[in-house]
């Protein structure tokens, strides 16, 4: 015991990295919307596009290990007849609607687009979208817990 006294002990707990739920998900929907600039980016420059991610696996002997394997990525915008190019913004797998029955953003050229999706960014982080994530995110809740 008399090397613990010299320690200097506590009682302490790990800070959550974010326990507001409408912090959590502006948080998520900047990351997807950089991802989107990304991969607006590259298709652009028409360079290829695969970011990755970490996922655990087992081996051969059947030990858990980490593995980067390539992500799938949705492309946030689509072209009409027209060839009119649009953003559509989706969170917890609903389009987002940026005002009444209107779900999409329309850009022109895809040359634009990541000045447009850096906007999103700002008005995320401002919180003009906090409602209608709460509400796709509620939404979503409710479907899962009807799944099961």
């Amino acid at each position: 015991m008399s090397h613990l006294k010299g320690l200097k002990l506590a009682q302490a707990v790990p800070v959550r990295a974010s326990a507001d739920p409408v912090a959590r998900s502006r948080e998520k929907m900047i990351a997807a919307l950089a991802e989107q600039k990304q991969m607006a980016e590259a298709k652009i420059a028409r360079q290829a596009f695969t970011p990755t991610h970490i996922v655990r696996r087992k081996n051969a002997e059947g030990q858990r290990v980490d593995v980067e394997t390539a992500k799938r990525v949705r492309q946030g915008w689509f072209t009409d007849a027209a060839g009119k190019v649009f953003f559509a913004l989706r969170y917890a797998g609903k389009s987002i609607d940026f005002a009444k029955d209107k779900n999409a953003i329309e850009i022109g050229e895809l040359a634009a687009l990541p000045a447009i999706i850096d906007t999103l960014i700002e008005a995320v982080r401002a919180g003009e979208l906090d409602v209608q994530l709460t509400a796709a995110a509620a939404e979503r809740g409710k479907m899962l817990r009807k799944a099961q």
